[in-house]
């Protein structure tokens, strides 16, 4: 995977934070994602966020799996600690370096399939486990980087690029993390800066696991079989010399809506879909009622947005295993091993 490094000039006026660092130093790479993609409007909000919670980059970990979404990472806060796993497998990751070093801020990027198909069982457990960590799933209900096929989260009677319309039925990552018991769901659009960018902030902030399921376009699988047009057609019936792949530019998707309203929103594909922002009476700490909610808002046809649910007096992963205060990384030797003695007691636990 290759990047591409920002030229490091930045005007001298650019505001600053309490660190003394711009917005400019919470940037990485050059995104090589489609442009007008919503995963990069993504970024810009990370970006936002963890300038203005002014989060040391050093202390920053940056993880993801396999896929478009799991390439965010190194677009963002380049001073941090970066780590891609094997597709699915970046909660177990997050776990291990969480219990070495609780003193990091952990930040997960994961997409739809990296998370609700591979990757489903290692995420439930995350959530069981109240892991300390901001994850963020990046949902486009398709495979990106293979050509577009269906996700598990994937709407019943949407068509894909090549034609054929899914009949089964979605996970909901937000439901699931809800029965699952997470402290702290939420649920946005990718151009909502607005209402994205405080999410963040609250899910960074928050002590245990933090969900943001952020609604994202595909800018890329939106020409249609059977067009004369299409770049299907055109590799199917000429021969070129050279193979190459070209994605054209679109815009971004851009929503602006106030609390309370529903916005109906046109994707690059043709498709629709229908956003309902929370307004100031949802009770965001009932958890039944919030599912509830949530499900009556689906069965209409709507993605309900907002924070949709927090629970501050769970106990979050160190508290539930008793870790020590310091980083298991900072303890001596003497202090991590138990002997010859303290491992018999250990064994003769499981005997």
């Amino acid at each position: 995977m290759t990047f591409i490094a920002k030229p490091k000039v930045a005007h001298p006026s650019l505001p600053k934070n309490a660190l003394g660092f711009t917005r400019r130093d919470y940037e990485g790479a050059l995104s090589t994602l489609c442009a007008g993609c919503g995963h990069d409007s993504i970024t810009a909000a990370i970006v936002e966020a963890s300038w203005a919670l002014a989060v040391e980059p050093q202390n920053m970990v940056k993880l993801s799996g396999i896929g478009c979404s799991s390439k965010t990472t190194a677009y963002f806060v380049s001073g941090g600690h970066g780590f891609n796993s094997v597709h699915g497998r970046m909660p177990s990751i997050a776990m291990g370096a969480n219990a070495a070093n609780r003193a990091l801020q952990y930040i997960g990027v994961s997409g739809d399939g990296d998370t609700l198909s591979i990757g489903l069982g290692q995420f439930c457990h995350a959530i069981r486990r109240n892991l300390n960590m901001l994850y963020i799933i990046e949902n486009n209900g398709v495979y990106g980087l293979t050509k577009g096929q269906f996700s598990a989260s994937a709407d019943v009677g949407s068509t894909a690029k090549k034609g054929e319309t899914n009949f089964q039925p979605p996970i909901d990552p937000v439901l699931l993390a809800m029965t699952l018991g997470a402290s702290f769901v939420a649920r946005s659009f990718s151009g909502d800066k607005q209402q994205l960018v405080p999410l963040i902030q609250a899910g960074l902030r928050h002590q245990g696991f933090a969900l943001i399921d952020v609604l994202s376009p595909c800018v890329t699988f939106n020409d249609h079989e059977g067009s004369t047009k299409s770049y299907a057609y055109t590799r199917e019936h000429y021969e070129p010399a050279v193979h190459a792949d070209f994605v054209p530019l679109e815009r971004e998707i851009i929503a602006d809506y106030k609390e309370g309203e529903t916005l109906p929103l046109l994707m690059h594909d043709g498709s629709r879909i229908v956003l309902r922002k929370l307004d100031t009476a949802y009770d965001p700490t009932n958890r039944t009622l919030a599912a509830a909610q949530i499900q009556e808002r689906m069965k209409a046809g709507e993605y309900l947005t907002g924070l949709l649910y927090v629970e501050r007096s769970q106990n979050e992963f160190h508290q539930l295993n008793a870790t020590p205060d310091a980083p298991l990384n900072s303890l001596p030797y003497e202090v991590l091993s138990p002997g010859a003695q303290g491992l018999e007691k250990v064994l003769a636990r499981y005997r």
